[in-house]
């Protein structure tokens, strides 16, 4: 293999990465590029929703804290849409009652920023096809 030849994942996934912070977004949607996965990157609930409707993802890594709907809101809209999915919540908000109303909202999966890769990687290796 040549040192600029990424890795091939174990399970490669369509992945939308949603965050409001552009930086962030596409930095991770890049890293997990580099690890064989299909990505695109959203930056607000409404582009999340058409995105999410076109890429027909495995997997969307959502941000709670958005500027036009909240996470919460954009994840029961995802869920009425979209065949199953796993949803990640990729945030800031870490208390006992933001992971139950990640949960409640339908959330497979709560992750604090800065993300660990490798916890994340595995959340995503076990995503259904």
């Amino acid at each position: 293999m040549e040192a600029n030849t990424p890795p091939v994942a174990a399970s490669r996934r369509r992945i939308l990465v949603v965050d409001d912070q552009p930086d962030a977004a596409d930095s991770l949607a890049l890293l997990l590029q580099f690890e064989g996965h299909t990505t695109e990157a959203a930056y607000s609930g409404r582009e999340a929703l058409a995105r999410a409707a076109q890429l027909r993802p495995d997997v969307i890594l959502l941000d709670i804290g958005l500027p036009d709907m909240n996470g919460y809101e954009v994840a029961g809209r995802l869920r009425a849409i979209l065949p199953p999915v796993m949803l990640v919540a990729l945030t800031g908000y870490g208390q006992a009652e933001d992971i139950e109303r990640a949960h409640a909202a339908g959330f497979d999966a709560h992750l604090l920023k800065p993300v660990d890769f490798d916890r994340l990687s595995s959340i995503i290796g076990g995503a259904s096809r």
